[in-house]
């Protein structure tokens, strides 16, 4: 008759190989490679947009690299914010992900409570392209340079008028902050969208824009409007030749529009390390650049704490013009 004391080992070893046995298949599942299914994008615009053409630029090279499809799914509606809320709420397993733009750093302070929070409710992944911001003006206007326009608004800054994509867009966003930092009176005018505030420039309507670069390099190349500066701290390589406006008298005068991409919060840490490293691989690829550029976007991947830190500068940043210029939404 077996003892007590072997019983009870039995009973251990015979526990021991149940829990081992229960736990294989957990083990097996976080071993499995990454992606085994289509990868989806949701992109919170609608198709033929900047943020939506950078998106398919970079999601194709994905593809290739994952050998897996990327879908592109185009959740747009209220500045962003419909995309936003739909793709917080997906299950953070890296199998959904977020193309974020600079309306995702406005929104906070532009329209109060969200139903989603673009710091918690996301995890960064990377930068992924910046939309250089062209300070465009109709040949009619008496100023070639920044320093020229900036002499003529100071002078009868009521007179000249800049158009925008709307209320608390970029676009808008960039020319409340001229005003603020030369110490001008630009009226702004708002649009239903960046083509027709750029129809009614190129017909004279309004004076000026700080116009997104795909909005407005087809016209500078054209002679249609003529370019007086770039708003991004550097030159553009689209036109190198043309001075930023930093240089050209307004030292620490920055804006440009922006695509980023995040992950639902949550999503495992060893699952974003491997997004980022290939996210940064495709952004990198000659081909992948090249195409971007004739898109009008400058890509500028990193790092996860890259995103995040810069995300924060820019939630702060416009969050002040904001508060200043006395912008609502609308």
């Amino acid at each position: 008759m077996p003892s007590i004391r072997s019983s009870a080992l039995r009973r251990r070893l015979l526990a021991g190989g149940l829990l081992a046995a229960a736990a294989r298949p957990f083990a097996a599942s976080a071993s499995q490679p990454w992606p085994e299914r289509p990868v989806r994008f949701v992109v919170p615009f609608p198709p033929g947009g900047p943020v939506d053409t950078t998106a398919r630029v970079f999601t194709h090279k994905l593809s290739e690299l994952w050998k897996t499809p990327t879908v592109i799914d185009n959740r747009a509606g209220a500045g962003g914010v419909v995309g936003a809320t739909a793709a917080a709420r997906e299950a953070p397993d890296g199998y959904t992900l977020f193309v974020a733009s600079i309306h995702h750093a406005v929104n906070p302070s532009l329209m109060g409570r969200l139903p989603y929070d673009i710091e918690n409710d996301f995890a960064p992944v990377s930068f992924a392209a910046m939309f250089p911001v062209f300070v465009v003006a109709h040949p009619s206007v008496p100023a070639n340079s920044i320093g020229e326009l900036v002499a003529l608004a100071r002078k009868d800054g009521s007179a000249l008028s800049y158009g925008s994509s709307g209320n608390g867009g970029g676009t808008h966003l960039a020319g409340e902050l001229f005003n603020m930092d030369a110490g001008t009176k630009l009226q702004h005018v708002p649009y239903k969208g960046s083509a027709p505030a750029m129809n009614d420039l190129l017909g004279g309507q309004v004076q000026l824009m700080f116009s997104d670069a795909p909005t407005a390099l087809q016209h500078i190349r054209t002679g249609r409007i003529k370019v007086l500066g770039v708003a991004s701290r550097h030159r553009s390589a689209m036109l190198p030749e043309v001075p930023t406006v930093a240089e050209s008298g307004l030292p620490g005068y920055e804006a440009y529009s922006w695509a980023a991409l995040f992950a639902p919060a949550r999503t495992p840490p060893a699952v974003l390390a491997r997004i980022n490293a290939d996210f940064n691989a495709a952004m990198n690829d000659a081909g992948v650049r090249q195409r971007l550029l004739e898109a009008g976007a400058e890509a500028d991947p990193g790092t996860q704490e890259q995103l995040r830190q810069r995300l924060r500068g820019e939630l702060a940043k416009w969050s002040k013009v904001i508060r200043a210029a006395g912008i609502t939404a609308g």
